[in-house]
């Protein structure tokens, strides 16, 4: 890595630049400290590198790296005094903070101002911050925001479609993963919660989002406490449904703390990982075809194989580049990596349908591929007035055609209409099942509840069942005893009666002396 940053010239470095390569540039003076999770966004040519976390320790620092120099300087912020915020010292005096110490937020250019959106800090509230800085007073403060302001929150997404800020998913400060959709009108400042239909993504936290054609949002990639992500979902704006396109090309592997970029349709995708081993390629995914590809690959163990990196779009010296810094994959990086584009193919954008939408046009489709082979032995002609050899058609003829034109489109629609009718009878039968397998959810739950109840009733009567057999055996043994008392007893006195009876006959007492 040494050796390539001596091969480029500081002054005219872009020149030497290898397309879908990525290289590191040499940089003169003082460093930025290695960092991961912070926020990035390359103004004018100059990459502003803000926050970030280091061996546990949340960062406030504003660093600027000049693309055209190649130095580091920091950016001195001032506070408003209407939006600062008092940190109590040890020896209890106030000292007014200039930017608070964050990590795993985000950040976007809005005019002359950087908003930096959410995030974890030490004091962090219960509601998410929006801050600012200046990029012309370099003053910095908070922004006070109205309507449905979301939980606090990091490792979401920010999306900028026009002026709305569409903020997805996260973590909040009770490590509660979340995947609900917010959105943040910059020009009102307001927030407000974005009601969507159909199955959105799972909960989740680091992942990326994009815009295609200003009306899609895309999510890919992510993960929970224990599970890495590498799927895509769409939400179409216009109808607020999820949906989960079938995507094509080379195959993805789950990552997340990734950092992704558009440029045209194309979304460059780079580094994250598992928590284990480091994502290795540079993924483009063509968002109007819906097909990934890779752009490069890297070494095992290099910077840009890390999790909480960061990758911006420029346009220096007439070239359009990607700028990458910092990141983490055992160690924290403070490398400054560039990558020339090559220029890719064009496509329209992709309209992305429903899955009701998407059942009626390919009815359409096949019904239109059906009326054309029938048609396909009268092509049309160059002139709808003449026939293939230059005589003029009849326009009973032409007339025919329009009615079967018309036929044709009214079975079309007579299709589109029944598809409709037949996916609003699905999702009613859907809904059924649903209430039903809920409904016998619940029953099953009481009956296993009843069972369980009759189950220890159960167990309590075999236990007082065994006290009563143990109870009875005792009271027989008593008897017997009882029994053979009675007898001793008995028999005990027919024997001082015999022994009377022999005395009173042998004596003949007194009378029996005076008889003599």
């Amino acid at each position: 890595m040494e050796e390539m940053r001596k091969e480029i010239d500081v002054g005219d470095w872009h020149s030497n630049l290898a397309h879908d390569e990525w290289t590191p540039l040499p940089v003169s003076g003082t460093r930025a400290s290695a960092r991961y999770k912070h926020a990035a966004v390359v103004v004018d040519e100059k990459l502003y590198i803000v926050g970030g976390s280091r061996n546990g320790r949340y960062l406030s620092d504003v660093q600027v790296f000049d693309l055209r120099s190649l130095t580091w300087s920091t950016l001195k912020l001032k506070t408003e005094s209407s939006s600062a915020e008092n940190i109590q010292e040890d020896d209890g005096s106030s000292l007014r903070e200039a930017f608070p110490a964050v990590s795993d937020h985000r950040m976007i250019k809005w005019g002359n101002k950087l908003l930096l959106i959410g995030g974890h800090s030490k004091k962090s509230s219960d509601n998410m911050s929006v801050r600012f800085i200046d990029l012309e007073t370099h003053l910095c403060g908070v922004v006070d925001a109205s309507g449905n302001v979301p939980v606090s929150r990091g490792g979401h997404s920010i999306t900028l479609v026009g002026s709305r800020l569409f903020v997805f998913g996260g973590e909040d400060k009770n490590r509660r993963l979340l995947n609900d959709l917010h959105v943040l009108d910059l020009e009102t400042m307001t927030w407000d919660v974005v009601e969507t239909t159909q199955t959105r993504p799972v909960p989740r936290f680091d992942h990326t989002a994009a815009t295609h054609s200003d009306r899609y949002l895309v999510i890919f990639g992510g993960c929970s406490h224990s599970i890495f992500y590498s799927d895509l979902h769409i939400l179409d704006l216009q109808t607020m449904e999820w949906s989960q396109p079938h995507v094509q090309g080379d195959v993805v592997t789950p990552r997340a703390g990734h950092a992704g970029i558009t440029i045209d349709e194309n979304w460059y995708i780079v580094g994250g990982g598992d928590n284990s081993t480091g994502c290795l390629e540079t993924l483009v995914l063509n968002m109007s075809k819906l097909v990934w590809s890779t752009s490069t690959n890297v070494e095992a163990r290099h910077p840009l194989a890390s999790e909480g990196l960061s990758v911006c779009s420029a346009s220096v010296f007439g070239e359009n580049i990607l700028v990458a810094f910092g990141g983490y994959n055992g160690k924290y990086n403070n490398d400054i990596f560039v990558m020339r584009l090559k220029a890719r193919e064009s496509s329209h954008p992709k309209i992305f349908k429903s899955p009701a939408a998407a059942a009626a046009a390919a009815s359409v489709t096949a019904a239109y591929a059906i009326a054309k082979s029938d048609k396909s032995d009268y092509p049309p002609p160059a002139n709808p007035t003449l026939n293939g050899i230059g005589t003029s058609i009849p326009e009973s003829d032409i007339r025919n055609r329009i009615d079967a034109i018309k036929e044709e489109k009214r079975t079309l629609e007579s299709s589109v209409a029944e598809t409709q009718v037949e996916n609003v009878k699905l999702r009613e039968k859907i809904d059924e099942v649903n209430s039903s397998h809920t409904e016998l959810s619940q029953e099953l739950q009481s009956v296993q509840g009843q069972l369980i109840s009759e189950r220890s009733r159960c167990f309590k009567l075999e236990a007082q069942i065994a006290e009563l057999q143990k109870a009875l055996e005792s009271g027989q043994s008593i008897e017997a005893e009882v029994e053979m008392l009675r007898r001793q007893k008995s028999a005990s006195d027919e024997g001082e009666d015999g022994t009377t009876v022999q005395r009173q006959g042998s004596g003949g007492g007194v009378w029996g002396l005076f008889g003599r």
